[in-house]
């Protein structure tokens, strides 16, 4: 995937000439898009023999496949400490984010544009609407892709979302102040995104059945060429090798035309080495809690009252029902272990209908719904810490809970119980890594440390679809909607990169970025057992981020330098970058001296292990300025950093040190820091060791 070709050219023409060469006469029939705002590069319809034809001509980079890739939520930004009344900008309206997602809904009240000017004169978008869709000046553009042409009943051929997870991240990111805001009374407050002054522009790439490499792509194409200053992408797949994975391709061209990438970690946790999106140069957001929970409570004929995880909007009031265990009714055409686990078809409807049902795992409800039950009590499912909403009154409980109401229902020969209407309740030990959540190490390049940080991604209220009607709402639409998801947790750091954007515009990409992971908050290691493998350099601190003090700063050619050590050739970084870059003994880079502003390194076996890093730091805080290196290091590991005093005399001055680690893997992950400290600004990176087993 090449830069793009300088001068005028026909890239359709081109790419055709290339086809030709592979598919004979007729190659324009199998060309499907053809890349060139942004890049230079093609989707085509290919045997596996053309594949490998094509993958030999000069001047291809590489061939690969087109595959689908899976979606990854408002009290999130209080939380956060990053309130309305935070210092802003006042050409907040000027920062565009570019939402790659499935679509929105334009009549949200999350996206009216009143008070908003025209876009910005940088805006060179569109919007590919219809008869039923248009924009404003808050959304600004939008457009949609379906490269493979096939839809599902519920797909409209529009940027209109029908299923709700583009209008969620969009209001995450930058809707706009909504008063009374809920799920149908729960979670009631005001709405609003991080950057609620920023203009949205549209691209959906996913649809029903998932989101195509190849609108991909094409959505970065267009974005970059648009204008737009913060991709943000809740989307992901099974790892792949950087220049294999469209989102790091496209992630590297846009950073290269100084627009940074959000990209959510992955809904792979918590099993370690499951992240979706790694690319050093993007953003990698993992999720975590919030200070807000919903909780059902349970309560029995008996009085007992168990506590519960649930989006129950349903109010029976303290109305009691039966209640039956699942394994006691099996259909007579099931099996019990089918009743016990409420698999549709296993449960007799005689026997359940009216009736709370006693499950022995957390499900969809579908079986005990169509078993005519009243509601279903089922057991806490890998994922504790979300609440979901369902189409009758259920909870989970935990395994103890489950039983006593067991040894309830032995007591008595007609039991009875309620579940009542879920309430908010204080999450004190907030915030803590969502189960969920994928965690490291990086399944590429072991010493960079990925995710990058975390953000807000549990029981986020945020914009809905209005298409239909959904979970919870008793068949009816509803406007706004609390889901969970590192595709929720993404948009609150993208917004907060927006910020740092509108108040410092001139910055690149990784600036931006190291301003955000420089000033996270540290969690707390005792309840995220997982440490930087699953938080990065911590929990995200938007209006710390927008005054860092020092940023990490790096580009293109640092990355390019990076590429060499991992062993790309010249030939392959001259296509992808456009540029004379070559790989040679004297200018190839390695991972360690990369200006990334977290430290991390690898052994494959329990010994000790030297590493010596190379950084350099930008001061944009105050002239003069003197930093003192304050190191954290546990048992196990020795920090040396040279100098240990870093003095500037002005803005944009920069400054080289080097930081050598010695570790004894005494343990597999040993987690230190290195701040920089000014009296004012406390500049902070992790430092990891850890053993990287086969």
């Amino acid at each position: 995937m090449g830069d793009r070709l300088k001068g005028d050219f026909s890239a359709a023409a081109a790419h055709t000439n290339i086809l030709q060469d592979v598919v004979g006469s007729g190659a324009s029939d199998f060309l499907l898009h053809s890349y060139h705002r942004s890049f230079n590069g093609f989707v085509a319809k290919l045997t596996v023999a053309e594949k490998r034809k094509l993958e030999g001509k000069e001047g291809v980079v590489s061939v690969f496949r087109s595959r689908k890739k899976q979606l990854h939520t408002t009290r999130s930004w209080d939380f956060m400490r990053f309130p309305l009344n935070v210092a802003r900008a006042t050409n907040g309206s000027d920062v565009i984010i570019g939402m790659l997602d499935t679509g929105i809904w334009p009549e949200s009240e999350s996206f009216i544009d009143e008070g908003f000017g025209p876009p910005p004169t940088k805006w060179k978008g569109t919007c590919q609407g219809n008869s039923n869709f248009t924009c404003n000046n808050k959304v600004i553009g939008a457009r949609y892709y379906n490269s493979e042409g096939d839809l599902e009943p519920e797909d409209i051929l529009s940027p209109r979302d029908t299923e709700g997870h583009g209008t969620h991240t969009a209001s995450t990111a930058a809707g706009s102040i909504v008063q009374k805001a809920s799920l149908l009374g729960l979670g009631e407050g005001i709405a609003r995104g991080g950057l609620p002054s920023a203009r949205i522009a549209v691209y959906k790439i996913c649809w029903s059945d998932g989101c195509s490499d190849a609108d991909i792509l094409a959505a970065f194409d267009d974005a970059i060429a648009d204008g737009v200053d913060i991709i943000s992408l809740s989307v992901g797949g099974l790892p792949q090798y950087y220049f294999q994975d469209t989102i790091a391709i496209g992630a590297f061209h846009a950073m290269k035309n100084g627009v940074l990438t959000s990209n959510s970690a992955g809904n792979g946790g918590p099993l370690s080495e499951t992240l979706s999106n790694f690319a050093p140069w993007a953003l990698s957001v993992a999720a975590s809690t919030i200070d807000r929970m919903f909780v059902s409570q349970v309560k029995l004929g008996n009085g007992a009252t168990f506590e519960g995880m649930s989006l129950n909007t349903f109010d029976t009031g303290n109305t009691m029902y039966p209640i039956i265990y699942g394994g006691d009714a099996p259909n007579i055409e099931g099996d019990q272990f089918g009743a016990m686990l409420c698999i549709p078809g296993n449960l007799n409807r005689t026997l359940v209908e009216g009736k709370i049902v006693l499950c022995d795992v957390a499900s969809d409800t579908e079986g005990v719904i169509d078993a005519g039950a009243a509601g279903t009590i089922m057991r806490v499912g890998d994922f504790k810490d979300i609440a979901r909403a369902y189409d009758l009154p259920a909870t989970s409980l935990s395994m103890s809970d489950q039983a006593d109401i067991m040894d309830y229902l032995k007591s008595t020969s007609e039991p009875t119980a309620t579940i009542l209407k879920s309430g908010t309740y204080e999450n004190e030990l907030a915030p803590v890594m969502a189960s969920f959540s994928s965690r490291g190490p990086n399944p590429v390049t072991r010493d960079i440390i990925k995710p990058d940080l975390t953000a807000p991604g549990v029981n986020i209220l945020a914009a809905w679809t209005e298409a239909g009607p959904v979970s919870g709402s008793n068949n009816a639409t509803v406007p706004f909607y609390i889901i969970s998801g590192t595709s929720m947790s993404c948009p609150h750091a993208s917004a907060a990169a927006a910020y740092v954007k509108s108040m410092h515009p001139t910055w690149s990409p990784d600036a931006i970025r190291s301003a955000l992971m420089t000033t996270a908050y540290t969690m707390d290691v005792a309840t995220n057992p997982d440490a930087e493998f699953g938080y990065g350099s911590g929990h995200i601190n938007p209006a710390k981020a927008a005054n860092p003090g020092l940023v990490y700063d790096a580009g293109e050619a640092d990355y390019v330098k990076f590429l060499c050590g991992e062993g790309y050739t010249s030939k392959q970084l001259q296509l992808i970058t456009g540029d004379a870059n070559t790989c040679s003994e004297g200018t190839n880079g390695t991972v360690w001296d990369l200006n990334y502003p977290s430290f991390a390194l690898s052994t494959k076996y329990e010994e000790s292990i030297t590493r010596i890093f190379h950084r350099t730091v930008t001061n944009i805080g105050a002239a003069k300025s003197s930093y003192k290196a304050i190191i954290f290091a546990p048992e196990g590991v020795q920090i040396e950093v040279e100098p240990a005093v870093l003095s500037f005399q002005s803005v944009g001055e920069k400054q080289a040190f080097v930081v050598t680690v010695k570790a004894t893997m005494i343990k597999p992950m040993i987690s230190g820091a290195l701040i920089w400290d000014d009296g004012v600004h406390l500049v902070r990176s992790p430092i990891v060791a850890h053993i990287n087993y086969p």
